[in-house]
């Protein structure tokens, strides 16, 4: 599933592979970049990747986000069993990757 929208001025894509996600979480999603525009007005666009792979048996969820901004661009990845929960993780990664710019 591939996904994009504009988001508060800036382009997020939303790439899951092999799976379709809920409304939740694209949802959760664009709080967490919304969260994050509030630290660095300065992003551009964000690419969010996520992906489960079912055959593994713990941390079968992967969410990976990279912020396209002046510069080196932040990324963060994180694996577990929860979207939701990976990705406040992500958020709060990148957010301390921000406050040092």
């Amino acid at each position: 599933m591939k996904y994009s929208e504009k988001l508060a001025g800036i382009t997020l894509n939303i790439q899951a592979v092999d799976i379709t996600i809920d409304d939740d979480v694209t949802d959760t999603i664009r709080k967490s970049i919304s969260r994050l525009i509030r630290h660095f007005d300065k992003i551009e666009w964000a690419d969010v990747y996520l992906e489960d792979k079912k055959e593994k048996s713990t941390e079968q969820k992967q969410v990976s986000i990279r912020l396209g901004i002046p510069g080196n661009d932040p990324f963060a990845s994180e694996y577990g069993d929860n979207f939701h929960a990976l990705l406040s993780s992500v958020e709060e990664k990148l957010r301390r990757q921000l406050e040092k710019r």
